[in-house]
């Protein structure tokens, strides 16, 4: 309980707290069960920190202008996609076209973190995106974004392109 005083107190998030008390925790465990070393653990008694993870946390517009600035323009279709539908960056990259419905201005969503399908619907400036990528349509897949060979964006490239552009924009 005082180490976790202690580190509240040297500023760590209350989830760098928790995350040190399941190491703890784990380490006690183990002296415990495996080693047989000690009878109880410990921390096992102690309280976990409360965590808020919300972000409320915009883009200015002229923040917007200049991250698009600095990114190449198959990654500013992907951030404008994002900013004005608000989806992960999982759902941009699995989404295919099958999915997406320009007469009716929305599209679907299947895999949500509730795990429940839900219908988005589009303003014009996705709309303008997807036209646009409605164009240049890959033969190798059903992706609306997708690389250069035509399939899936992979996903640690697509945050490698987006932090040098955030670095870039400032």
């Amino acid at each position: 309980s005082e180490y976790k005083v202690r580190r509240r107190d040297a500023g760590a998030a209350p989830n760098t707290v928790n995350n040190e008390l399941r190491l703890l925790s784990h380490a006690f465990n183990l002296a415990m069960k495996e080693w047989e070393w000690i009878e109880s653990n410990p921390v096992s008694k102690i309280s976990k920190e409360r965590v808020n993870n919300q972000i409320e946390r915009w883009l200015t517009h002229e923040e917007e202008e200049k991250l698009l600035a600095c990114s190449p323009h198959w990654l500013q279709e992907i951030v404008i996609f994002a900013i004005y539908t608000g989806l992960r960056q999982g759902e941009i990259l699995d989404l295919t076209w099958e999915r997406v419905d320009l007469f009716r201005r929305t599209l679907t969503i299947l895999e949500q973190k509730n795990r429940g399908k839900d219908t988005l619907p589009l303003n014009s400036q996705a709309i303008e995106v997807l036209k646009t990528r409605g164009k240049v349509r890959s033969m190798r897949s059903n992706n609306v974004f997708f690389n250069r060979d035509g399939n899936r964006i992979d996903a640690a490239n697509l945050q490698r392109a987006f932090n040098i552009a955030w670095a870039k924009a400032e």
